[in-house]
Formats: C-alpha cells, structure tokens, sequence
C-alpha cells in the first residue's frame, strides 16, 4: 500500500516536542498541579479556599502546613526524572555546624548550645543550573503559584528571590548524609520532594521553640543533645506534597539517608519584599561560591530586627 507524503516528509518527522519554559505570566498549571483539587486559576473556588484555611490554621498552630498530592502523577515523573539527572550538577559541602551556623564562642560555657557542633553533610543544585523547562522553575515563577502562598501567609504579596541561587534550589541528600539540627534565615519556606530515599530521611521539627522574645537555649539544647525526645515531631512526606514551613521559629532536621536512593527536595524561597539576596557567608558554606550580587548586597546588609542570633 502506498505511503502519504505526509508521513514520510522529514519536517514532520523531525518536529521537536514542545516543551514548557518558566514563564512569570503563566497562570494556568494544570499539566502540572492537580486542579480539580487545587484551582490555582481561581482563588475564590470554594474548593481551594477551604484548604487556605486549613493551611492557615496548621500554620498558626503547628508552624507546618502540607498541601497533599499537589502535583499531578505525570508531572510528579517528569519533576522526579529532572531531578535524577540534576543530581550530577550538585555541590556537596561536610562540615561541623551548630543550629545558628556561627562560629564556637570559647567564652560559653561547654554545655551551650551553641558550642555543640553537628556533621552536615549535604547537596544543592542552584537556580542557575537548573533548566528554564523544568517543573520545579516552572511552578516557582508561576503568578498563581505565588498568589497561593501568599494566601496561605497571609500575605498580600510574594516575590521571587533576587539571588541568582536561592530562590530556587534542589536539596540532594545521598545515602549516610543528612541535615542536622538547623534553623532557617527566612520567615517560612515551601519544598516539595521529588524523590523519596529506600530509609530515613525524615523530617523533624520543633514548633515554635524559640520566638522573637529568646532562643530558649534550655529548651533548643535538651531536643539537640537528645534528651528532650517528646518535643520534636516527624512529619511523613511524600513525593509530590507541598509544604508550608516557618522554619526561622521552628528548630528542625532531616534524619540520615539510608539504603541506595537519594532524597530531592525542591526548596522554593519566596520573600514578602523585593530584592532579597542570601547572606555572603552562608552562601558560601551552602552552595560554595558567591556572586557579584551577594557582595553588593552585604555591604548594604542590615541587621534583623526580631534581635535572634542568625
């Protein structure tokens, strides 16, 4: 039987698949976030008010909030196949930590908090080397995504991070490492894990265990020598969950990766004001290099105004 010319015409054949690029004016997400439970694309659907308001009291109660099955199953594959293959471009740092990431003060007294020292040992592929068709830097740019979190804050606005490698980031955790007891330097964080480890890797966290009025040095250093095991709670994630997390108030960990999987997570870093770049330190110690823009901005740095040690 003879062949079309359309069948065989090579333009045809060689057509590349279209492929989504992060857009900051894409608001329609419905290949990737399961809408029927979640419409982004309408913020008065009663559907995704309700589960505002969930998120809202889980976050004013427990300082954590898990928006479940938020990606849809293919989009979930694509974001877990990205993520293998990113997982080559991350850069590994070890070394020994305290919650705060300051240095050890010989003047306190050996039982402080802040003189104990943790192994943190773990990897992150920045927002630089991760693809503009990626479902992770497509969801992070999305106006509808932002709109979401900030309804979830309370806020009346979210924007993008201005560093060129915080705002979004894959955290890689390979078998045997892990994420000591920590704080974050942001007011609240939203992650999504894309791949799950065979053991381990919980996430723990203790709500609230400092406030802008006191570390609580007694309190953070019973959880952290494990003597207080009541206080922290482990929280099960999945692949594919959105998590809402103020992590500057709440101490919290990842526990040591086990067996032949690495743990992905996608951290995306929203702030309540333009213009926000990570400190030259820590980004050195997180992702090891600075930019011209972390230079820039120390030297304009200001210091918090809740008072608290980092």
């Amino acid at each position: 039987m003879p062949t079309t010319a359309a069948a065989i015409d090579p333009a045809v054949e060689s057509k590349p698949t279209q492929r989504r690029l992060a857009d900051a004016e894409r608001t329609d997400l419905s290949e990737l976030v399961d809408t029927d439970r979640y419409p982004l694309h309408d913020v008065d659907d009663p559907r995704l008010q309700a589960e505002i308001a969930r998120v809202r009291e889980d976050l004013d109660r427990e300082g954590c909030a898990v928006l479940r099955g938020f990606l849809r199953s293919e989009a979930l594959e694509q974001a877990r196949q990205e993520g293998r293959e990113l997982s080559a471009k991350s850069y590994y740092a070890s070394r020994r930590v305290n919650a705060w990431f300051t240095s050890d003060d010989e003047s306190l007294p050996e039982h402080d908090p802040r003189r104990h020292f943790m192994e943190r040992t773990s990897g992150f592929v920045t927002r630089d080397m991760i693809p503009a068709d990626a479902v992770i830097q497509q969801l992070y740019v999305s106006p509808a995504m932002k709109r979401l979190v900030a309804e979830c804050l309370q806020e009346d606005e979210v924007y993008e991070y201005a560093d060129p490698f915080a705002g979004l980031v894959q955290n890689v955790l390979p078998p045997g490492t892990e994420q000591p007891w920590h704080y974050d330097t942001n007011e609240y964080i939203v992650t999504m894990m894309t791949d799950i480890p065979d053991s381990g890797g919980e996430f723990q966290y203790c709500p609230n265990i400092r406030t802008p009025a006191g570390e609580n040095y007694d309190g953070v250093g019973a959880v952290i020598r494990g003597e207080d095991t009541t206080t922290p709670r482990t929280l099960l994630l999945r692949p594919g969950d959105l998590q809402l997390f103020k992590g500057r108030y709440s101490l919290h960990r990842v526990t040591r990766v086990s067996g032949e999987r690495e743990r992905h997570t996608a951290i995306f870093a929203y702030s309540q004001q333009p213009g926000v770049v990570g400190r030259l330190e820590r980004t050195r110690q997180l992702y090891g290099r600075v930019s011209e823009a972390h230079i820039e901005a120390e030297k304009r740095r200001e210091e918090r105004a809740d008072g608290l040690l980092d």
